[in-house]
């Protein structure tokens, strides 16, 4: 393991079941050390450990009790609690709304499902996403009761092996975006105009937050330890599809790209390494503004091209284009759907094939030799191999469909955003929302924001 890696591993031997496991450690990064060192530090150092790890038994590694689910665990003041849960690394360093037994039954009370219903188990700790434990969360990041079915849905999500939430610490530090979609956006009070992911709005933030304590207290990614994130990012409000806009324009919505049905209520997630604003797209027709969105959108991608071209995986890349409601229109006013606008980003957001070859053989540990190379064995598309001219530009993706076009914030503004993808690691799963029974009793009136 290497050196910056061996507290990852310390705390994810537990989660294994394997608590006193035996690491070898390799010195420093190979990726920044010559063929000489890495020959050296592993005579000097990594063999010798090798050795002993299968010569010498291990300690017995004895783990200390942890509290049950419905244990009280601390009574104080709100500052001593908010300190205890600090100190145990429960909490993200902002203060934390305590987790009652009265508050939770609250939450709990939003839901037709067991409370120890078990999601799913989610890796580095191999924990159970339940009812329970999501309702203690939300409770945790300030969300109100009933944003309960919501955070639900997160948990089936996050336990979604499609997504990939084991890669959520991964030395990037991208972060999750979660995309709402049907009528609880304005039942509940999420905004979907202007300052759409910045924090201000309760609910987009308060459920932005709950997936990054989810994490920390249910997954067990834990900053130092198994959060291996180098720079990282802080969690993101949650975006909200404008679904007045989409309606008005016939487009579908991102649900409905997702396999449900516009209308359904449903989240989103997927994994963005960063993005980039595009601000004051200026013209009248969709020929004058898609240049400059597909210069945008392929700008966004960088190393992240390996999981197109095979330097990671083939073909799981999904950068996604927002467009404000006011672009979309014009857009639509020509007669232009969400495919057309895919299909042009497909022709257009390119990158030079020989940039992409240097960046994976030369710049990367990610080896794919060539494009055309990878044509043959049949796991690109054609278009990457149209001729030897390192010059030509090729796809950032395998297809149209595979980015992701949403519309949202301020109406009458001109700008768009685009996002890079994390690849698989961090794939697209959308879940739907599950109401209860009574919803439109008890929500009735009641949206804040």
């Amino acid at each position: 393991m290497c050196e910056g890696f061996l507290s990852q591993a310390a705390a994810t031997r537990v989660g294994l079941g394997y608590p006193n496991m035996p690491v070898a450690t390799i010195v420093g990064h190979p990726g920044a050390q010559s063929v000489a060192e890495i020959r050296r530090h592993a005579a000097e150092v990594t063999a010798a450990e090798v050795i002993a790890n299968l010569t010498v038994q291990p300690d017995e590694v004895v783990l200390p009790d942890e509290p049950g689910a419905r244990d009280i665990v601390f009574e104080g003041s709100f500052e001593e609690v908010n300190d205890y849960f600090y100190d145990r690394e429960w909490s993200d360093g902002l203060p934390i709304v305590p987790p009652t037994p009265e508050k939770i039954a609250e939450f709990l009370s939003y839901t037709d499902r067991n409370p120890d219903e078990t999601l799913g188990i989610v890796l580095p700790e191999s924990r159970a996403v339940t009812i329970w434990s999501i309702a203690v969360n939300g409770v945790m990041a300030g969300c109100r009761a009933e944003y309960m079915p919501i955070l639900i849905a997160l948990g089936e999500a996050m336990a979604d092996p499609i997504y990939g939430v084991e890669h959520s610490g991964n030395t990037p530090g991208s972060e999750t975006l979660i995309i709402l979609n049907g009528p609880v956006i304005k039942q509940l009070g999420f905004n979907y105009t202007q300052g759409v992911l910045r924090d201000g709005f309760k609910p987009n933030t308060s459920v932005g937050r709950f997936w990054r304590l989810a994490l920390r207290n249910i997954a067990g990614f834990r900053l130092h330890k198994t959060d291996k994130g180098c720079f990282g990012n802080t969690f993101r409000v949650v975006l909200a599809e404008n679904e007045d806009a989409l309606a008005g324009m016939g487009w579908p919505s991102n649900a409905e790209d997702m396999g449900f049905r516009t209308g359904d209520n449903t989240v989103t997630i997927t994994r963005m390494t960063g993005g980039d604003v595009l601000p004051s797209v200026t013209g009248a027709t969709p020929e004058a503004m898609m240049p400059y969105l597909a210069d945008g959108v392929a700008k966004e991608t960088g190393w992240e091209i390996s999981f197109t071209v095979g330097g990671l995986t083939f073909g799981t890349l999904r950068p996604a284009l927002v467009l404000s409601p006011i672009l979309a229109e014009t857009i639509a006013k020509a007669g232009w759907s969400k495919d057309d606008i895919k299909q042009y980003l497909y022709d257009h957001a390119r990158m030079e094939a020989g940039r992409i070859e240097t960046m994976m053989n030369v710049w990367t540990e990610f080896k794919i030799d060539s494009l055309k190379h990878q044509v043959m064995l049949g796991r690109l598309p054609k278009d990457f191999a149209e001729s030897d001219d390192p010059k030509r530009m090729v796809p950032i993706v395998t297809q149209p469909d595979e980015f992701m076009v949403l519309v949202s914030g301020d109406p009458l503004r001109t700008n768009a955003y685009a996002f890079a993808h994390n690849g698989y690691l961090g794939f697209p799963v959308a879940k739907k929302i599950a109401l209860p029974n009574d919803w439109e009793a008890r929500i009735s009136g009641s949206a804040r924001s």
